[in-house]
């Protein structure tokens, strides 16, 4: 009989996150710098960054912020930012919805992509595992990058606050948007519902404060659901 071991899979994760470290820290870092730019001071750039820890949702956020878009609107569009980490949950909840609420709640505060995509893959493949073994391995592959987005955060905010005004870096944002949507395109769907976005955000960007971008995400998120629907349907 195997005797349960989370300590072995809390380090498995851990290890299994640690290349992640590469993406995560100049992003946390560009985070701090473009927050400080909008306007945001010290405490509240890392106020974004420790009880949000969402990347895109803080840089929408704070796009929407220095548009002086209503507090409503802003918290509408970060969460349509983020409505994919309802699915992670969803699709995590066979593997750890038995587990004591706080232990759910500490994974619901730590959802990112890259704990969810690494443990997901780990359960469906490593299906007796107890239910003890999967939180260890999920609070590994995102514990260790927790530190690093915080103190990235903090060094991007006080960088950022040395930078004259005349070395704007408005333009770092939409770039950055850029490096996070390319890599994403891999399917049919994506690439419809990528260009869908595009094009519904430029139909309504007569709309107020920037609310056309709601329309367009759940735009995108309907096209992209119908188009894999219909592969799905095709393939079988």
């Amino acid at each position: 009989m195997t005797t349960s071991n989370p300590k072995r899979h809390f380090l498995r994760g851990s290890r299994d996150a640690l290349p992640f470290l590469l993406v995560v820290v100049p992003f946390a870092a560009l985070f701090g710098v473009v927050a400080t730019e909008a306007g945001l001071n010290l405490v509240e750039t890392m106020g974004f960054s420790v009880l949000v820890i969402a990347g895109a949702a803080q840089f929408t956020a704070v796009q929407l912020m220095t548009e002086n878009a209503p507090t409503v609107i802003v918290i509408l569009t970060a969460l349509a930012v983020n409505l994919r980490m309802a699915m992670y949950s969803a699709a995590l909840t066979p593997y750890l919805g038995s587990a004591p609420i706080w232990k759910r709640a500490l994974v619901a505060y730590l959802m990112v992509d890259q704990a969810y995509a690494l443990s997901q893959i780990k359960f469906e493949v490593e299906r007796d595992l107890t239910v003890s073994e999967r939180f260890a391995y999920y609070l590994g592959t995102v514990l260790p990058l927790v530190p690093f987005w915080y103190g990235a955060s903090y060094l991007g905010a006080v960088a950022g606050a040395q930078i004259p005004p005349e070395f704007a870096l408005d333009f770092a944002l939409p770039i950055t948007f850029l490096a996070m949507i390319a890599p994403a395109l891999r399917s049919v769907a994506h690439v419809a519902s990528a260009g869908t976005s595009v094009a519904l955000a430029l139909l309504m960007a007569w709309m107020p404060y920037g609310s056309g971008l709601l329309v367009a995400a759940i735009g995108a998120m309907i096209v992209g659901a119908q188009i894999e629907l219909y592969m799905e349907r095709r393939a079988a």
